[in-house]
């Protein structure tokens, strides 16, 4: 059986394979089922949220983050197995095959210079296989050249715009990956960005795209 996708909001998403439950940027939770795994992709404060993560808390929850993130946690005393990743990392957590990948801006900055996600700050995206297929959340990105090297099933890419890729970029960083499934346009509806974001990126796309409706 494939991999049971929920998107959660923005770029929020609970994954269930088998009997493993899987959450990527918990954020805004209303409860649900608790986490074997939890992947941040980095520390600002519409993905890593220790109170979100700490609903979700099993007795034996991995988190994965980068430095920042799991600082913040630890900060908030957020107990559990918190492990420290950076963007080429490849591993095993809670059964799960990861790979770790960068996840960073081009041309959205915050001031003069400055990138709201530097490529410095060691932000990521990840790579997992759940039930036999690979499922790309790309985290905060804008339309990277390490997009042309990733091979998955079910990409996950952001569309809104300002921080992260426009619907147009979108489409681009699509086709240089090229999932063999489908891509789940993410990242809008909360802050910035709204559903006609997700809607003209199914529209320019020339593969399969599914449109989630946010679970509650």
């Amino acid at each position: 059986m494939p991999a049971r996708l929920e998107w959660l909001g923005h770029d929020s998403f609970r994954i269930t394979g088998g009997e493993t439950v899987i959450y990527i940027d918990p954020w805004k939770l209303e409860g649900g089922a608790a986490a074997d795994l939890i992947l941040i992709t980095h520390e600002h404060y519409d993905h890593c949220v220790p109170e979100d993560v700490a609903r979700v808390l099993g007795p034996n929850t991995v988190v994965l983050g980068n430095v920042a993130s799991l600082g913040k946690l630890k900060e908030a005393g957020v107990s559990a197995d918190l492990r420290v990743v950076k963007p080429g990392d490849r591993l095993e957590a809670a059964g799960v095959l990861i790979e770790v990948l960068p996840a960073y801006n081009l041309n959205k900055f915050r001031s003069p210079g400055v990138p709201f996600h530097p490529k410095e700050s060691g932000h990521v995206g990840y790579k997992l296989m759940v039930d036999g297929e690979s499922i790309y959340h790309t985290g905060d990105s804008d339309n990277i050249p390490e997009f042309a090297d990733v091979d998955c099933d079910i990409l996950l890419i952001p569309v809104s715009g300002t921080y992260v890729m426009t619907a147009q970029e979108a489409v681009e960083a699509a086709k240089a990956v090229r999932p063999r499934k489908y891509a789940v346009p993410m990242h809008y509806g909360e802050i910035v960005g709204t559903e006609d974001d997700a809607r003209l990126f199914s529209e320019l796309y020339d593969g399969e795209v599914r449109i989630l409706s946010k679970v509650v």
